[in-house]
């Protein structure tokens, strides 16, 4: 199990026999267009960090390898060491060569290598502009290029000869790839650009466009938009750049893999952290008491992701740092799935909560009405009944923190949730559900069956000081 990628395993038959996302539609549905248009374009999939475009556009790429297709795949995060991107993507396409196409890409290659004299001055001149405050040294800097300049000829004096040279690369880049693809386009997956250094983000893209902008290559970007965006702004210096219609001169189509039904990706991220491991542990499961605890857990994670509108990424890091926090229960000791999760949940995607509660300086109706504010725009049938246990169990235990601290027993403040009626015996409810006040029976009977267990007395301190132990860890 890796907490920092959810690495999926990629069946060389059927790449996506394990996929739980059921994302080969998608893939699909691009394979497609690249037989629709296999004179070349760009492509990128724009989806946030975190939604598994890595392991999309693996299983995507062995797909396409099984389909006849010649691919390759680049990831421009780790190679991002180079200072001019020409280097690293001819590198790439090389690993497409055998004896028969050697020669035309060594013809590519020749041409390739008198580019890079034209590439080198420009980007260390842009970068001394840009970087270097102290105008001697910017001088300096600009001396040592003009040094380089020397050597590969002057740029500006060679411009005829630059857009021959151009001309002569991607012409016999053209001749190698109609030798090597076997009259399918050659599919280049450019993966985590987002991730690089600005300027070799930024540099790719140019590249793309003004070198290898020929027939038969399909570039696929997989990216996160926004920050490829930031990156440019970055870059430019300025936050006044428009990204949007910057990256439309690279891009030709754009597609977002839709994300997956809340309940299947809940489903997903529970097997792939093994929460069995714990929760159906037979040492646990043998004490009635925590029988349950798995199904509690499946139904308050499942509604939090499906009602909260969580992005995927946080998903991954509420549930990495329950499964880490776990560890510090005993297999027979009480977690309490439906507050434990919930105030993880709280802790990373609204803090001020959790420290509402932590510190107690929160009442029972602003607790509920906290709740209320998270998930009353998704309130439906089918998640009323579990938000009315999340809102019993959450009220029982926060009404046990302020009644077991000594300043709330001195003045009185906590509440008395129900009482019973000195005239017919019968129990009534001294507070509404916000959740659903037509159905305050329900929640007087979570009330009550609460406080009739054991853990039922149990207050948040016991479950805030498990999860304020990984309060430093970073993911």
């Amino acid at each position: 199990m890796n907490f920092r990628e959810l690495e999926v395993e990629i069946d060389k038959k059927n790449p996506f026999l394990h996929c739980k996302l059921e994302r080969k539609q998608y893939a699909d549905v691009l394979t497609g267009i690249v037989k629709s248009y296999p004179e070349g374009f760009v492509l990128a999939i724009s989806n946030t960090w975190g939604t598994g475009k890595t392991t999309f556009v693996r299983m995507w790429e062995r797909s396409l390898l099984n389909n006849n297709f010649q691919t390759v795949y680049f990831n421009a995060w780790e190679n991002d060491f180079e200072d001019n991107p020409l280097i690293a993507l001819m590198g790439e396409l090389k690993k497409l060569t055998n004896e028969s196409t050697k020669p035309k890409f060594q013809s590519a290659l020749k041409k390739a290598s008198e580019l890079s004299k034209y590439i080198l001055p420009t980007v260390a001149k842009a970068i001394a502009e840009k970087y270097v405050d102290t105008e001697s040294i910017s001088e300096m800097i600009k001396g040592v290029t003009e040094g380089m300049s020397a050597v590969f000829e002057n740029e500006v004096n060679e411009y005829t000869n630059r857009k021959k040279t151009i001309a002569d690369f991607k012409e016999n880049l053209t001749e190698f790839i109609s030798t090597t693809n076997n009259g399918k386009p050659i599919v280049f997956i450019i993966d985590e650009l987002d991730r690089c250094r600005p300027n070799y983000s930024v540099s790719i893209l140019e590249q793309i466009k003004h070198f290898f902008s020929v027939p038969n290559i399909v570039f696929v970007l997989a990216i996160d938009k926004v920050e490829l965006g930031n990156a440019i702004r970055g870059v430019y210096g300025s936050d006044r750049i428009n990204a949007d219609e910057y990256l439309r001169r690279f891009i030709d189509i754009e597609y977002s893999i839709p994300e997956p039904e809340p309940d299947k990706y809940f489903e997903y991220l529970y097997s792939y952290f093994d929460f069995d491991d714990f929760f159906r542990n037979p040492e646990r499961i043998k004490h009635g008491e925590l029988q349950f605890d798995k199904r509690d857990f499946e139904d308050i994670g499942k509604l939090i992701f499906a009602s909260s509108s969580v992005p995927i990424r946080k998903q991954q890091k509420i549930l990495v740092l329950t499964r880490l926090s776990l560890r510090s229960f005993q297999l027979n000791q009480y977690v309490i799935p439906f507050i434990y999760l919930f105030l993880i949940f709280l802790k990373i995607v609204d803090n001020n909560f959790y420290e509402g509660l932590k510190s107690r300086r929160l009442s029972i109706n602003e607790l509920q009405e906290k709740l209320l504010n998270i998930f009353g725009r998704n309130l439906n049938d089918n998640n009323t009944r579990v938000l009315l246990i999340l809102e019993g169990l959450l009220i029982t235990h926060y009404n046990n923190h302020l009644n077991n601290n000594h300043l709330n027993r001195a003045t009185g403040s906590f509440s008395k949730l129900y009482e019973r009626d000195a005239e017919t015996s019968d129990y009534k409810l001294l507070i509404d559900s916000v959740i659903s006040p037509e159905k305050n029976n329900q929640l007087l009977d979570i009330l009550k069956r609460a406080h009739n267990q054991r853990r039922g007395s149990l207050e948040l301190s016991y479950l805030f000081r498990r999860i304020d132990l990984l309060e430093n860890l970073e993911l």
